[in-house]
């Protein structure tokens, strides 16, 4: 069984970013943003270690970003490109984006 990817959260006034490590694997997943108004975020981009991409690391960083934003009651704008390729592959995300 492979460990579950680990993913943090640093969330400031104005800016804020995910990140995902994997136990035992080298590498790093990070996705960051904006905070343009008290109720929207802009995902910037995304960066994720080679070692990460197997693993789902992108994917997992955008679906905590979602949940949270469900929870918070937030709306989000994918500026980065990789997540609006994921934005088209996940249409259940869409009550949370603009």
């Amino acid at each position: 069984m492979t460990a579950a990817l680990h993913i943090t959260r640093a969330d400031y006034p104005d800016r804020g970013s995910y990140v995902a490590t994997l136990p035992g694997v080298a590498g790093i997943a990070r996705l960051a943003y904006r905070r343009e108004r008290r109720d929207l975020l802009v995902a910037e981009r995304t960066e994720v270690s080679e070692s990460l991409r197997p693993h789902g690391a992108g994917t997992a960083l955008a679906q905590r970003m979602v949940d949270d934003a469900r929870t918070e009651g937030v709306k989000i704008y994918f500026m980065c490109p990789y997540l609006n390729a994921e934005r088209r592959k996940h249409p259940e995300w869409e009550d949370v984006l603009v």
